[in-house]
């Protein structure tokens, strides 16, 4: 029996990340769907069982990564729904500060690939 590729939620303000994550990732097999804020980002997640895995941007206006997190933490059945914070945001501490928010892992931008795809082979 084939198994069912991961659907991805990809959350980021600017759509060509979302474009370039989503190229990279259906190549690889995966399922993608995307969102270009935490509301939205909520929405899908509430709405859609199929969703294995967040690609979480965590700097959005209105709502940022991290109450995004928080909020998704929140959510029925979801509290270990795998969140991977994708950021820009690379500084000593950041990668600490995201897990502690409650991401399952980090990744900065520009993202490597190879990276990404050894992350998301982890969940």
């Amino acid at each position: 029996m084939k198994k069912k590729p991961s659907s991805i939620l990809i959350v980021d303000d600017d759509s060509r990340n979302i474009f370039a994550l989503n190229l990279v990732l259906k190549s690889k097999g995966f399922r993608c769907l995307s969102a270009n804020d935490g509301a939205m980002a909520l929405k899908i997640i509430s709405e859609k069982a199929e969703i294995n895995m967040v690609l979480l941007d965590m700097m959005m206006p209105e709502m940022d990564g991290y109450e995004c997190i928080a909020a998704i933490r929140q959510l029925p059945g979801k509290r270990d729904l795998p969140v991977i914070a994708v950021t820009a945001q690379a500084m000593p501490g950041d990668r600490d500060k995201c897990l502690a928010a409650g991401a399952s892992d980090y990744v900065s931008k520009p993202v490597n690939v190879d990276v990404l795809i050894g992350i998301l082979k982890k969940y």
